[in-house]
């Protein structure tokens, strides 16, 4: 099988069961999550296999996770099955609650950065925050795609924020204080 099969030439794309724009919403959606998956796999090469174990279990869930999110985008068959649903956003929420309880506390923003595999953790965080804002146009746009990769890029967007902060942690990197804020986070 070749890479390449030049049906992309003319600017259109497949999908599941239609061909559309390669501009289009829909595309620019799953594009988008499919850039979040990419800096995710990045992070994942930045994290020490023993140190970071549980996270790297979590991470490599969320990518499957992703691919799941970006194929029931793309389907757009009359009778659809999807594969995302909500325990994924449930299995999210207790991981942030557990990473959360490991960070230091927090009282004001803080800025991106730190280890290396914090900051690239930092990175998909906006990335995932950018592919909701594009996955609200869309459910404006189009009211039958699932809104359920919505709510999962909102709950993945605080868990990667939740994670980078551990990472920083476990390598004894303190998170940089936005100095212009004032305390925003209760103890």
């Amino acid at each position: 099988m070749k890479l390449y099969t030049k049906t992309g030439d003319t600017g259109k794309t497949s999908l599941i069961g239609g061909r559309v724009d390669k501009d289009s919403l829909r595309v620019e959606t799953y594009g988008a999550i499919d850039e979040l998956n990419s800096f995710i796999g990045k992070a994942v090469s930045e994290l020490d296999r023993e140190l970071f174990k549980d996270i790297l279990v979590d991470l490599e869930t969320i990518q499957h996770e992703l691919f799941d999110a970006g194929g029931d985008l793309a389907n757009v068959m009359k009778e659809r099955h999807y594969k995302l649903a909500e325990q994924p956003i449930e299995v999210l929420e207790a991981r942030i609650d557990a990473l959360s309880d490991e960070a230091p506390p927090l009282e004001r923003f803080i800025l991106p950065g730190g280890a290396p595999a914090a900051a690239t953790l930092h990175i998909a965080r906006t990335v995932a925050r950018r592919a909701e804002r594009q996955m609200v146009t869309l459910m404006k746009e189009i009211p039958d795609v699932p809104t359920i990769v919505q709510k999962y890029l909102n709950r993945l967007s605080d868990y990667l924020f939740a994670a980078a902060r551990v990472v920083n942690a476990r390598l004894n990197v303190a998170d940089i204080e936005y100095i212009r804020s004032g305390k925003v986070f209760k103890k």
